[in-house]
């Protein structure tokens, strides 16, 4: 094993002429190139996004067999590394390596979670940190905060684990060519003039390799705020929507970036391009209608006492919006009222709130195509749901044991409009019972489409929730506004509808802003 490892650092250390024949580039820029500085880059229109993580690591599912090769069609690549290695090619190739570390050391931390959302985990962040514990938001399978470990520590109400692990190995990025390697340091930047493929996919033109908290890395690309949105419209909204609606969505989607782009500070870039975030793919199509909605709102920003708004938005509100004290564990934000979404009309014949199941099953039975977006698949949804399904979802999660069955449930809590804000699950076990509540009842029986629903029994052991919307139902309504649009609404006017107090402004005018966290 140790002629082994020397065999590794002896090959690693190698340097062959075919690959170092790049100093093209002065010091001073290559250091100026490798700078990553999260605020001042979206000061200048840019986003940094994670496009790939856990790179080299266990859950790394791009790099084919610890491999990313990057390419181009007519231009050259550029690397530049931390450690100096400076390379210009056709191709770059870079490795993974599990490379010994000389005093291994063990990592400790009190990990609380998972959360269901950022917003929550935030939350709890902020009360751990009022009790004087510094505090990290991560994201390694899900949101979770961690604090560094102490004999002392006092017990949490909160649900927590202990992670302990020894460090021997570190995942290093390697330089490779047909005979040798170079062991490079983070950040790598990696960039041309043209158009770069990363194993076999278009991406862009500028990437940075991060390591991230977890000891593996990330593929971060940084792009222009428009350019950005590109990617973000076709998958959010969809490129046929109508011109209005697209508008609308361009609008929040950078503000909604802008507002959360502290959300990855921890590795080093803003944004994920999950559903955690914004889904964001590169595309070869250029939309005609996309690019026009950017270009015709392009710095446009929804802003509050003259900050960015945290711009929520979702698939479908079932007729009915919701706070977003309601969705998370955190405080509401006075630009979100719960709304009946549809006419006038309609606002007359249903008052809020909505308290109890009767008034809400009144509601989900009314007429449908009197609400905007009624039109999506899960504007209205009847779930058949068994003990067993339930119950499974628990054990997964780990809130009861294999031996344990499910026995009863009821909403315990409904917010303005309507959505379960306290899930109670009674089980067979004496003088227990699960409490989920907000984000929570959605990340745990994630067959459940939203918090609006109603429960009812149809025997001891099949239970129908009868609901509507999709999403946590803050802010902006997709289909709502796609409708919205079809019926002649400016996107100023479908802004203002769903994000009441907000007020549109070009975001380079804002000379005073802080980010979210």
């Amino acid at each position: 094993m140790k002629l082994k490892f020397a065999f590794l650092n002896i090959f690693l250390g190698c340097i062959s002429l075919s690959i170092t024949n790049t100093n093209f580039i002065s010091n001073a820029k290559g250091e100026e190139l490798l700078k990553v500085e999260l605020h001042k880059e979206i000061k200048k229109g840019k986003f940094l996004i994670g496009l790939k993580q856990y790179l080299g690591g266990e859950n790394d599912s791009f790099s084919e067999k610890k491999n990313i090769n990057f390419t181009t069609n007519k231009g050259f690549l550029n690397l530049i590394s931390s450690n100096g290695i400076k390379h210009k090619s056709k191709q770059i190739n870079i490795t993974w390596a599990d490379i010994p570390v000389k005093n291994p050391k063990t990592i400790e931390r009190i990990v609380f979670g998972p959360f269901a959302s950022y917003e929550s985990a935030k939350k709890q962040s902020e009360k751990l940190r009022d009790q004087g514990f510094e505090t990290t938001v991560a994201y390694p399978k899900n949101w979770e905060v961690w604090i560094p470990f102490q004999d002392d520590l006092p017990e949490f109400e909160l649900k927590n684990k202990i992670f302990r692990k020894i460090k021997n190995f570190q995942i290093t990025p390697v330089l490779r060519n047909d005979y040798s390697g170079i062991k490079l340091e983070g950040p790598i930047y990696i960039y041309s003039e043209e158009k770069i493929k990363i194993n076999g996919i278009n991406f862009g033109k500028n990437f940075y390799l991060i390591k991230d908290l977890y000891g593996t890395w990330t593929l971060v690309q940084k792009i222009e705020f428009d350019d950005y949105l590109a990617g973000v419209l076709p998958y959010e909204i969809g490129p046929n929507s109508p011109l209005e609606a697209l508008k609308a969505q361009a609008v929040i989607a950078r503000t909604w970036g802008i507002f959360n782009s502290n959300r990855f500070n921890m590795d080093k870039y803003h944004l994920c391009i999950s559903t955690q975030c914004q889904v964001y793919k590169p595309s070869e199509i250029s939309y005609k209608n996309v690019q026009k909605a950017i270009d015709e709102t392009s710095n446009l920003i929804l802003t509050h006492e003259n900050q960015p708004i945290n711009a929520f938005y979702h698939g479908s509100n079932g007729g009915v919006s919701a706070t977003a004290g309601e969705s998370w564990q955190i405080q509401d934000y006075s630009y979100f009222n719960s709304i009946i979404d549809g006419s006038k009309s309609l606002n007359k014949i249903f008052k809020l709130p909505i308290t109890n199941e009767s008034y809400l099953n009144n509601f989900l039975d009314f007429d449908k195509e009197q609400f905007y977006g009624s039109n999506h698949s899960l504007f209205r949804w009847n779930k058949k749901i068994s003990n067993l399904e339930i119950k499974e979802k628990l054990i997964k999660n780990k809130l009861i044991s294999i031996n344990e069955d499910v026995l009863d449930l009821n909403s315990i809590e409904r917010g303005s409009s309507g959505r379960v804000t306290k899930l109670e699950i009674q089980t067979d076990k004496s003088n227990k019972s699960i409490v989920l509540v907000k984000d929570d009842i959605r990340r745990v029986l994630n067959f459940i489409p939203s918090n609006l629903f109603t429960i009812n029994k149809l025997n001891d052991d099949l239970w129908l929730l009868r609901g509507g919307g999709f999403g946590h139902g803050v802010g902006l309504s997709q289909s709502g506004a796609i409708e919205m649009a079809k019926l002649g609404f400016s996107y100023e006017e479908i802004l203002n509808h769903y994000y009441r107090n907000a007020k549109l402004k070009k975001f380079e005018i804002l000379s005073q802003w802080k980010l979210s966290n």
